[in-house]
This record gives C-alpha cells, structure tokens and sequence, in this order.
C-alpha cells in the first residue's frame, strides 16, 4: 500500500463492517470515507489481509455490481439475506446502510 493504514483505521473498517445489518451494504468508498482512508482500494486490501471473519459479502463497489472472482457467491449471499438484486447488480438505493459520520453520495437526493 502506498499510503500508510493505521491499525485504528484497521480496526475502524473492520468495526464498521461488523455494523452492517443484514440485508444492507455499504460501499468500499464509503467505508473509506468513514475510516479516514485515501482510497477505496484500502478498504478492498484490508478485506484480504484482515477480513475472513467478517460480512465481506455487504461491502460492494459503488456501481453496485460485485467484481469477480465472488461475484456470484456474493450476489447468492446478499439475496439469502433480502438484497434487492436487479439484473446482477445490487440497488443501493434500496439497501445502503448509513456509516456514522459519512457523508453517502446520493443522500440528497430527490
């Protein structure tokens, strides 16, 4: 990583990934947004070092599309869980859930 991630931030995004209810997700930019991060990236490479025990599946990409190679393993886990799915991708505007403190693009939406 080319920007230093603090064991706080660590611990941050992993506490804030541990808070997403069932049913919701939260977007990588969104997590970093919340822990202070730089990158979106940061919050994908804290997953893979640090993240097998935790709802991986409730973070996604901002398009609401999962990447592969869990695209379809995390689509299957998000739908047992009552994600609304269209057409392969997730409808954040249905299911985002709130970080504290972060400011979601589209919240002021009409």
């Amino acid at each position: 990583m080319a920007n230093k991630i603090t064991e706080q931030q660590v611990e941050l995004v992993r506490a804030l990934i541990r808070a997403i209810p069932p049913g919701q997700v939260v977007t990588y930019g969104d997590l970093a947004e919340a822990a202070g991060l730089t990158n979106p990236r940061q919050v994908g490479w804290i997953l893979r070092t640090d993240g097998a025990d935790l709802p991986w599946q409730r973070v996604v990409p901002a398009s609401g599309r999962p990447t592969i190679p869990k695209a379809q393993h995390q689509l299957e886990l998000l739908r047992a869980e009552g994600v609304p799915i269209a057409d392969g991708r997730i409808e954040l505007r249905r299911c985002r859930a709130e970080l504290p403190g972060a400011d979601l693009p589209g919240d002021h939406l009409p």
